[in-house]
């Protein structure tokens, strides 16, 4: 086998800096990184919001009404449960449509403003 021989005038793998190693030869071309989160904060409340109220209301309209309304009957509870469950489902199925459509609508004005 046949072994490369290192010139003096030619970086090792170890002398190299990282621009060395992104750039292309000859630049050193920066780049600016963002410190700016993936999504936005609000579409992460939402989905707390959302994530905490599909635990809270289907365990807590269950336990609200095993005992009051339905006087024992556990099966109605848990359907009930069940439909709480579908409702903030569909509520937040609501909510990220309506935001995405919010999205699109700013962008078109956007664009009439510009033309």
């Amino acid at each position: 086998m046949a072994t490369r021989r290192i010139i003096s005038t030619e970086k090792t793998i170890l002398d190299r800096d990282d621009d060395d190693i992104t750039s292309p030869v000859g630049g050193s071309q920066h780049q600016s990184s963002s410190t700016a989160p993936a999504v936005p904060i609000d579409v992460i409340l939402k989905l707390l919001a959302f994530t905490f109220a599909m635990v809270v209301m289907p365990i807590g309209s269950y336990f609200l009404t095993v005992n009051t309304v339905f006087k024992g009957n556990t099966t109605y509870a848990g359907g009930l449960a069940a439909i709480m469950a579908n409702v903030v489902l569909v509520g937040y199925v609501i909510v990220a449509m309506n935001e995405d459509q919010s999205e699109q609508l700013e962008a078109k004005k956007k664009a009439n403003k510009k033309e």
